[in-house]
Order: C-alpha cells, then structure tokens, then sequence
C-alpha cells in the first residue's frame, strides 16, 4: 500500500473546517450518547482511492470512531460492493460523513480514469503521466490517486524539476539559453524542454536537456522526433507526448516509441464516483 501524502492531515483539517465550522447543527439533533453503525457502499464500479483520507477524517473528528475497511485503495469495485463499515457516537459518524465521502469519491475519480489510460497502453513501455493542472489545495492528494491506479507523477510543483515552456524560451532568448541558465543553477533537477517542432527538439538535444516535451505533435511527427532522438550522438533522452491526447490517440502515441504520455484530465477533469452511506443501526 503507498504511503499517503504528507499533507494528508493538514488537507483534512482544512475541508473539516470549511463544512463543520463553529459546530455542526444537525448531528446536535441526535443524543449525544447515542451509539451508531453505517455502511458505505460503492453505486458504481470505479478503482478505489483516498481509505487513508477517510481514516483521517474520523480520527480528527472523533478517535474513538472504528472505520473497518472492505476494500483497500488501487482495488477495482463494483456497483453496490461494500466499501467500509464505521462504528461509534452517532454524531461523529454524521459529522465526518460529507467530508470523508467528498475525499473518497472525488479521489476515486481519478483514479477510475487514470487506470482506464493506464490499461489502454498496457504491454507497451511508455508510462502515463499527469500534470500540474490539479484541484487547487489537492494536489498531493490527487498525484497519490494517480499513483494508486498506476499512473506516474510528474514534477509535483515548480519545486522539484524545470519544465522550459514556450514563454520561458520567449523570456530567456532562446532553448540554449534557457537551458544554459538551469545547468549555472545549484538545482540538480531534471531540465525538461518543451518543443513544438522537429527543429526544436534538435535544439533541445543540442543544448543537453534531460527530456524534452513533444506538444501536439502528430504521429508521424512522434516517429520521426523518436527516430531523431535514438540518432543522437549523446545518446537518447526520454520524450514525452502532450498536447491533444484522447483516449482514441493514447495507444497509437504510445506505440511510436514515446518514454512519457502526460495527460492533465486525470487530475483536471475529475467526475466523483458515486457512494453512499446509510446508517444500519443507532442506540
């Protein structure tokens, strides 16, 4: 199982804060002692995603809650398969309920789809990437449902690798230039070029990038910029595919000989999987 995301807790302090607030007043309706037992099942298939955000959510609420797990992330479920069974004080249970659902619905989402791409190229040796276009405040959250469906993080931020774009080139004066200001940098990161033409991405190897971003390139395009990139007298980098991607166009991509196919709606085009909860007995 992968470890969760360091901002996990932190995530999960700020949703119970935005939907809880100075109290919740509906679960005061129900006696304080009153003792509860839900379940939550799927209502349609997906690949699970986001069990540690759950166990998070109760244990902020109320660590004397029990959240007995059916179902472990990165598995595949189906329409009315049970998912996990809580137990405790009946108010924790009502409180918790949105904010653990919203987590495991939304990251369930994008797991669901991430392994649908990810399935799509099996056999192949190329790897799904996702990008920065996340849910703002969720991106750790969603790169490790990416993770869970087994996709492949990008640069989590603008931290931890140098992507040069077309308005860096624009602002540095040119690929080589660009390229020359990250290696004069103390960052030892990966230098990622992107190019929009084979004359481009000739530049990029020239200048010593690490890898380089092939925007909406067309397949003969991807071949040839394959073949080029095998050719040189360096030796090859690894080149990623982006710009345009659809289901329909993932394999043929990914058979031109591509290292990388980065896809922003897995992260960008999210559609929560639907789940429910109901309570099973309350004393």
């Amino acid at each position: 199982m992968l470890n969760p995301p360091q901002d996990m807790a932190e995530t999960v302090a700020r949703a119970l804060a935005e939907d809880i607030g100075s109290g919740d007043l509906t679960a005061k309706l129900v006696p304080e002692s009153r003792y509860g037992r839900a379940t939550v099942i799927s209502r349609e298939s997906a690949v699970l995603a986001g069990c540690p955000y759950v166990d998070e959510v109760f244990r902020q609420v109320d660590a004397r809650v029990r959240v007995e797990w059916h179902a472990r992330d990165g598995e595949a479920i189906a329409a009315n398969q049970l998912l996990y069974r809580l137990s405790g004080a009946a108010r924790s249970l009502l409180t918790g309920e949105r904010t653990a659902l919203n987590f495991l619905q939304s990251l369930s989402g994008t797991a669901t789809t991430t392994r649908r791409y990810v399935e799509a190229i099996a056999g192949l040796p190329c790897r799904i990437l996702d990008t920065r276009k996340t849910i703002p405040g969720l991106r750790q959250a969603q790169k490790y449902a990416v993770r869970c469906a087994g996709g492949t993080n990008h640069r989590m931020g603008l931290y931890d690798g140098i992507l040069v774009k077309e308005n860096h080139i624009v602002a540095a004066g040119s690929i080589a230039a660009a390229v020359a200001a990250a290696r004069a940098t103390a960052t030892r990161v990966p230098v990622e070029v992107e190019v929009e033409s084979l004359d481009e991405l000739r530049e990029a190897l020239a200048a010593g990038a690490d890898m380089a971003l092939l925007d909406e390139f067309g397949l003969e395009e991807l071949r040839a910029a394959v073949a080029m990139n095998r050719a040189h007298v360096r030796g090859p980098i690894k080149l990623e595919a982006s710009g345009g991607i659809t289901f329909e166009t993932l394999r043929p991509i990914a058979q031109t000989g591509v290292d990388f196919i980065s896809v922003g709606s897995l992260t960008k085009h999210v559609r929560a999987i639907d789940l429910s909860m109901r309570f099973e007995y309350a004393d």
